[in-house]
């Protein structure tokens, strides 16, 4: 009887005890909306870079860049700073940093942590991928498309991806930080690291950082 206990009560610890750790979330710092430069500027100074320093980027940076990319700026109807195909709102962004990698929760502007080990290197094939502050990765959640073969999906969710991600260039390009989108990677590597689900497609990711 006290073995069935005792094998019970680690089973709570591994199955209900990681569920609670998992649904565990930290609130980022209210995203500053006001300010930056002139959009026409920011346009004409837009541009890939692919060296970074090792430069840790503050909360506070994080919370702008983040909400910049795929935040709610309606809170009363909970859309977004990105467009999305009949407001399906797929992508979910993953931010691998040296601390961890985290989940953005947009409704709550806050991060789940997925893991507590730096994956910043099964990021991306090149080299400067691991020296960034931060790499997004952009996923779709294929579970929230009502209809639509793989590639018809693949391809509304390619187009989402591109408008976050000129979202994340326009930020960079007015905070002077340097980013790079990013088709190269091993999706099946990025989808291990990041303990993604089947419906879960690696579509992009994208680089940013301090410059050197």
């Amino acid at each position: 009887m006290k073995k069935r206990i005792a094998c019970f009560l680690l089973l709570f610890m591994i199955v209900g005890g990681t569920g609670v750790y998992a649904q565990k979330a930290k609130q980022l710092p209210e995203p500053q909306k006001r300010g930056g430069g002139p959009l026409m500027e920011l346009l004409d100074e837009r541009h890939s870079s692919r060296e970074f320093s090792n430069q840790s980027m503050s909360r506070q940076m994080l919370s702008n860049l983040l909400w910049a990319a795929f935040g709610i700026n309606r809170p009363e109807s909970g859309k977004r700073t990105a467009p999305s195909s009949q407001n399906v709102q797929d992508i979910q962004i993953y931010a691998a940093t040296q601390e961890g990698a985290f989940l953005y929760l947009p409704e709550k502007h806050a991060l789940r942590k997925v893991t507590g080990q730096d994956v910043r290197p099964a990021m991306g094939e090149q080299s400067f991928v691991r020296n960034a502050a931060v790499n997004l990765v952009y996923v779709s959640d294929f579970s929230r498309y009502s209809g639509g073969n793989k590639q018809q999906k693949m391809v509304t969710a390619g187009t989402h991806c591109g408008f976050i991600g000129q979202n994340v260039y326009l930020f960079c390009t007015s905070e002077g930080l340097n980013t790079v989108f990013r088709g190269w990677i091993d999706k099946e590597k990025i989808a291990d690291a990041l303990n993604l689900e089947e419906d879960q497609q690696v579509m992009y990711s994208q680089s940013v950082g301090f410059p050197k």
